[in-house]
């Protein structure tokens, strides 16, 4: 018999102890069974543990085969939506071959959280809007009352298993444009390295991201605007490859290439940026900056991310901060990554 790959040790009715914070989520009564939970006529089917938000004609793969899930036939609101099927692929693809929360993700999680004040979290409940493999989610655990992890793909699975033990976890597979929940949902929201791979306008997708709770942590690719020129002209090559190579599907030519870039394209910038160190010019090497010192695995799953994403949205510091119509406070981090900050309504 075949093992299901996202499996974890299930609690029966994991969700059973959970109905006063689903109630909360939404405001407004639910109705929870085994498999399925009820809101209003809204049917939401639940597997593994995950509450299935997504309409059935936006199942990522594995979901459309599965006879139980085409027989529940979930009715969300019909909100416009936001998801592109290719891009849905490529991260459910990326966060199932590269699962493993790693050592080095808690050097990135203190560098993205350098501007928040960890403490004042405690208590708090902690939303994670495209939570991939719930890597960041992990390090807060410990902290805040409660974790609400979203995802659009079934990287929500892999979280599901990465986050096994944090009992007071609870994990949606939805869109993050278009969830059904009340405003103010959450205390705390983070949305790092999603918004400007949604096929709408990342900035726009950040205004409306903040009824979801009054404080957000929020990472924009950057438009490199605080780098030499140069850097730019690489950024533009290196665009025309990754619009190329993001319409690969073979999972085996995937991995061949992300070995290739990483070892004829990323190693050869890193190893640069360390013979120039001592002189002080390191941060003037593409790359160096946000790679060096990190593990090959960890390189390589960036490789991937970066070539096989057909989305790219990047932004100035000065275009990030026209968001100040709908947020009071913005903070942004003088550190990398660029651009991440912080926001509040």
């Amino acid at each position: 018999m075949q093992t299901d790959p996202y499996a974890v040790p299930l609690c029966r009715m994991y969700y059973a102890d959970k109905i006063p914070i689903l109630e909360d989520l939404w405001g407004k009564p639910v109705e929870l069974h085994e498999n399925k939970l009820i809101v209003d006529s809204h049917v939401y089917p639940i597997i593994n543990d995950v509450i299935i938000l997504l309409e059935p004609s936006e199942y990522p793969p594995s979901l459309r085969k599965d006879k139980h899930m085409a027989e529940l036939s979930p009715s969300p609101p019909n909100l416009s939506g936001s998801i592109a099927k290719d891009i849905q692929f490529t991260f459910g693809a990326e966060w199932q071959r590269f699962s493993e929360i790693l050592p080095e993700h808690q050097q990135e999680f203190e560098a993205y959280f350098d501007v928040v004040d960890l403490p004042s979290l405690r208590g708090k409940r902690f939303c994670d809007l495209g939570c991939g493999i719930g890597r960041w989610s992990y390090f807060v655990k410990d902290i805040c009352r409660e974790l609400i992890l979203i995802d659009f793909s079934e990287a929500i699975f892999v979280a599901r298993k990465n986050l096994q033990d944090a009992k007071h976890a609870l994990f949606f597979m939805g869109d993050i444009m278009r969830l059904p929940f009340r405003q103010d949902f959450a205390d705390f929201a983070i949305c790092l390295g999603v918004l400007h791979h949604l096929p709408i306008n990342a900035l726009d997708a950040a205004r409306h991201i903040s009824t979801y709770a009054p404080e957000h942590l929020i990472y924009l690719y950057y438009a490199l605007d605080n780098k030499p020129a140069y850097f730019r002209w690489l950024l533009g090559g290196v665009t025309l490859l990754r619009k190329g190579l993001s319409h690969i599907r073979s999972p085996l030519l995937r991995e061949s290439l992300s070995w290739l870039l990483m070892i004829t394209l990323y190693l050869p910038w890193i190893g640069l940026g360390h013979l120039v160190r001592p002189l002080g010019w390191a941060s003037k090497i593409p790359l160096y900056e946000n790679y060096a010192g990190k593990t090959l695995k960890r390189i390589q799953q960036d490789v991937y991310d970066r070539f096989f994403t057909r989305i790219e949205q990047r932004f100035s510091r000065k275009e990030i901060n026209t968001l100040s119509d709908t947020y009071a406070e913005i903070r942004f981090s003088e550190r990398p990554p660029y651009w991440h900050f912080y926001c509040k309504r």
